[in-house]
């Protein structure tokens, strides 16, 4: 069965993003996203977004995939906005994730933003 987040099995960096999307769906966070970021931006290659119910689970699924990434051998992530959890965001090199508290995530509306269309080369602006 595919994963909500859409990523095949045969991605080059399948075992981290596996690990990402494991650790997201076991905290039971909600509206998980992933975003193939490659060739759009030097940020990674992946972007995963995924929403928490409250201050409190959003803290809980960042704790969880933090200790997740560890735990695969995957290093260290680097983390932003833990203690407030309105918006937590995991670096962990190759895939950036965005914990959101639902209100946050529709304001910011990152999918719309990363899910656009690529412009054409030709079209100036």
């Amino acid at each position: 069965m595919p994963s909500p987040a859409g990523i095949s099995v045969n991605d080059a960096v399948s075992p981290a993003i596996a690990t990402v999307l494991a650790s997201l769906e076991d905290s039971k966070a909600e509206n998980i996203v992933s975003i193939d970021i490659q060739g759009k931006s030097s940020l990674g290659d992946y972007m995963v977004i995924a929403s928490g119910r409250s201050h409190r689970h959003v803290s809980a699924v960042a704790d969880h995939l933090l200790k997740a990434l560890k735990d695969a051998g995957l290093g260290t992530a680097r983390v932003e906005g833990l203690a407030s959890a309105d918006w937590v965001l995991i670096d962990s090199g190759d895939i950036i994730v965005h914990v959101f508290r639902p209100e946050v995530r529709e304001f910011y509306n990152l999918e719309k933003m990363w899910l656009a269309p690529d412009l054409e080369e030709e079209t100036l602006h």
